[in-house]
């Protein structure tokens, strides 16, 4: 007997020179490797390419927010240097990369903050330059005291990261004769530049930005939903099961679509040129909170197909029917809402879904199956309510197309 290193013993075939050994190594045989390595490269490419196309979409969702940085550093330090004389206004682009780039949304109380921050640092790391002057501890003592007095009297994450870096730039950079005084006009000017260009010189377009944001996230759940209503038709436990996996990424799409969101209410908010958007940007804003349940709903109603169908319970062909609304729904609400258009259209497919799905009910589900039913009514509710109906006519209308349905089969069923 021969004992491999790993797995079990396998006996030696001597005589037979014709004919490989089959060695298993951890129950796999050799034979075997290639096709698993094979189906691990295709998985990994599989992971790559949606990979790619996500940081594709961040760089596209942040272009404009880059030129608008690019083009405010370049004023501010314009502006300090050539029209004020600042000697050396590295604090001017610094400040407006700043305001615009990490804080989006929240931009104008980004440069309060910014300004607080600068005279906070000034003060302390000034003071201390004076007293004791620089060096590589005296660096460090300065951020220590930037940074605890501003926590002490209330600051904020960024009136206390400003005040250190100011105190930071002070030591380093900056002299306590002659420019320590336009450091302050360096925050202003920076965090004033941005305001301007952000909001006047070039501001984005905040519908198109949120629809840009909303379409990979509201894409991504209708096309797991298309394919959770294909496993169905098919009894196909692991595509149910693998869409499951991919609806987790829905939840850092709509991340973003959040923070798009937030960015478009300040530009419809600051700048005049975009005022004209703020309706159709509202609507979009009174939509999210109900697409974020719409996307915790369809995970459950996701992961109850794959009970389904691993527990072989009946599936009516109305049921892949009305998920295959509720996808098309969500589908046309990102159409409608990008248009700045009613989303009539969603509404009438949310009710289909709602009206195929007490079809598949009466025609006979298991429990899951029963749970696959609900989430389809409630998910529909999310989407109607998305579409900016009423709590209260949302559940009527609910109500109303199971019914329809219920007069159409027994309409059907007289002779």
């Amino acid at each position: 007997m021969i004992q491999p290193r790993f797995g079990r013993v396998v006996p030696a075939m001597a005589g037979k020179r014709d004919k490989p050994r089959r060695v298993d190594i951890d129950g796999v045989a050799i034979a075997a490797w290639p096709e698993r390595v094979g189906e691990a490269l295709r998985q990994v490419r599989q992971r790559a390419r949606p990979t790619i196309r996500d940081r594709w979409h961040r760089v596209r969702f942040s272009f404009t927010v880059i030129l608008q940085v690019g083009l405010a550093a370049t004023l501010s330090w314009f502006i300090a240097a050539e029209l004020l004389q600042v000697s050396q206004p590295v604090f001017a682009p610094i400040a407006a990369l700043s305001t615009l780039f990490s804080s989006i949304g929240q931009r104008f109380r980004r440069t309060v903050e910014l300004i607080a921050g600068t005279v906070l640092g000034i003060g302390i790391g000034d003071g201390l330059i004076i007293l004791i002057g620089k060096g590589s501890w005296q660096v460090g003592l300065i951020v220590i005291l930037s940074m605890g007095i501003a926590i002490f009297v209330g600051g904020s994450p960024s009136v206390v990261s400003n005040a250190a870096a100011t105190g930071i730039l002070l030591a380093t950079l900056g002299g306590t004769e002659g420019n320590i005084q336009f450091r302050v006009i360096e925050a202003v000017i920076g965090g004033a530049t941005a305001l301007l260009v952000s909001t006047v010189l070039l501001p984005f377009n905040p519908l198109r930005v949120v629809n840009r944001a909303a379409r990979p996230a509201l894409n991504r759940l209708a096309d797991e939903l298309t394919q959770t209503a294909e496993a169905l038709e098919k009894r196909d436990a692991g595509c149910a099961q693998r869409t499951l996996d991919r609806l987790h990424e829905v939840e850092t799409f709509m991340g973003e679509l959040e923070k798009a969101l937030e960015g478009g209410r300040e530009t419809a908010t600051l700048s005049p040129v975009r005022w004209r958007r703020r309706g159709a940007l509202t609507q979009y804003v009174e939509s999210a909170e109900y697409l974020d349940h719409a996307v915790a709903n369809s995970g459950t109603l996701v992961r109850r197909a794959v009970t389904l169908i691993e527990d072989e319970e009946p599936t009516p062909a109305s049921l892949p029917s009305a998920v295959r609304e509720l996808a098309e729904s969500i589908r046309r609400l990102l159409q409608e809402l990008g248009r700045g258009a009613d989303p009539a259209g969603c509404r009438e497919c949310a009710l289909n879904a709602v009206a195929d799905a007490g079809q598949a009910y009466a025609d006979g589900v298991g429990f899951s199956g029963s749970v696959v039913v609900a989430q389809v009514r409630t998910t529909a509710s999310d989407l109607l309510r998305a579409s900016g109906i009423e709590r209260g006519e949302a559940y009527q209308m609910v109500r109303q197309a199971v019914t329809r349905k219920a007069g159409e089969r027994a309409e059907g069923a007289m002779p």
